[in-house]
């Protein structure tokens, strides 16, 4: 510090609190059996085929997304299994979303749409798509299209050391308050489930279709995950991670930062609290 005075101490201080906010990184390997992959392994990741994939993504009001997403999981799935299929899970939509959903698995039989009535919440769409699934292995990403779907191979090159798959964005394309609120948010579900999961919400997840079988989802709003990886990981799953780009929304306007779905999250996070607590 000598010579460099106070203004360096300052300097250094925000840049100090900015990257706490900002690029948190949990514990690797820890209790609940989560890794981190660094980056520079992301890149390379070891490939391998699935037996079988469902790529479904929720949509509520994605007119301007659907269609561009849907062909792209179409271009991208043959290089993960040839025995695969597209779900569309149209969660109430007021747009066009459900008419153009219906449109493409008329065009091409892989792809299938599924419509809620009414609108269930982002975790009532979740739970439709893991529902709806018919293949050995899940992966679902939103409908946004702010995931390239193509970097499922990092995922899928995690399966050696791992049973579920997680991504975290690299670089979240959200604004600045939006991005301090989710760090408060899985700060506090890491410390309440002890889960080493570095960004819980991120929408790029790959998971066996038999934990379907063995847990029962209850989460609505954006709880779903949260309950889908501590419920997972209370059942003995391996959870890992590795980074993802998430690229900016081009077409329609975000939900996720509602106050009133960020005040029923919380209440259902203490619910989920006491019944995993009481083992239910």
């Amino acid at each position: 510090m000598s010579g460099r005075g106070p203004h360096y101490a300052k300097r250094a201080l925000r840049s100090y609190v900015r990257d706490s906010i900002l690029d948190i990184r949990p514990p690797r390997n820890g209790p609940s059996g989560g890794l981190t992959l660094p980056t520079a392994l992301a890149d390379n990741p070891i490939m391998q085929r699935l037996p079988s994939l469902t790529i479904f993504f929720p949509c509520y009001n994605e007119e301007g997304n659907v269609e561009r997403v849907t062909r792209a999981a179409l271009a991208a799935a043959p290089r993960f299994a040839d025995d695969f299929e597209i779900i569309i899970v149209d969660d109430g939509s007021r747009d066009r979303t459900g008419e153009i959903g219906d449109a493409l698995a008329a065009e091409n039989s892989r792809v299938r749409c599924v419509h809620n009535r009414p609108n269930l919440g982002y975790g009532g769409a979740v739970q439709r798509g893991l529902r709806e699934a018919t293949k050995e292995w899940i992966f679902f990403t939103d409908g946004d299209g702010q995931f390239d779907i193509n970097e499922l191979d990092r995922l899928v090159g995690l399966l050696q050391r791992c049973d579920f798959a997680v991504g975290y964005r690299i670089k979240r394309a959200d604004p600045f308050m939006r991005k301090v609120n989710a760090w408060c948010w899985c700060t506090l579900v890491r410390l309440l489930f002890h889960l080493r999961v570095r960004d819980i919400d991120c929408a790029f997840k790959l998971l066996p279709r038999k934990l379907m079988d063995e847990i029962r989802l209850e989460s609505r709003g954006a709880l779903i995950s949260t309950e889908l990886l501590a419920r997972a990981a209370r059942k003995g799953y391996r959870i890992a991670e590795v980074g993802v780009n998430h690229h900016p929304r081009v077409a329609g306007v975000q939900t996720g930062a509602n106050v009133k779905v960020i005040l029923r999250a919380f209440v259902e996070l203490f619910k989920l609290y006491r019944r995993i607590k009481r083992g239910e």
